[in-house]
């Protein structure tokens, strides 16, 4: 298994940045994903989910209607689009594996993460 995040980076309190996980070594479309952060000295902390196919998202109150969470089965990729950004949005973002088609927070592998920092 492996998950491979990109399009992190550095944007304006407001911004918008969409962020992409592409996964390789498993059935993607059987499985439910993640996106979790952790900001400097702080825990991880989940921030969404959807289900295999994409019926269900859930969200993080801390982030709900400024987030979404989609996928695209065809290739692979789960994205998180994040608009309104905050400076408390700054935090190292990671993308999870799920267990089951629709379980959350029940990980099993994870990405290396990706950065995302928001400053003026």
């Amino acid at each position: 298994v492996q998950l491979v995040e990109s399009g992190g980076g550095l944007a304006q309190p407001g911004g918008s940045l969409r962020l992409s996980c592409t996964a390789s070594g498993f059935i993607f479309e059987a499985y439910a994903m993640t996106w979790a952060r952790q900001a400097p000295g702080k825990g991880l902390e989940w921030i969404s989910a959807i289900y295999n196919d994409g019926s269900q998202a859930y969200y993080a109150d801390s982030v709900k209607g400024r987030f979404t969470i989609t996928r695209d089965n065809a290739k692979n990729t789960v994205y998180l689009q994040m608009d309104s950004l905050k400076p408390e949005d700054t935090a190292r973002y990671f993308c999870a594996k799920d267990q089951c088609s629709s379980c959350i927070h029940e990980y099993d592998h994870w990405g290396q993460g990706t950065q995302v920092t928001v400053s003026a």
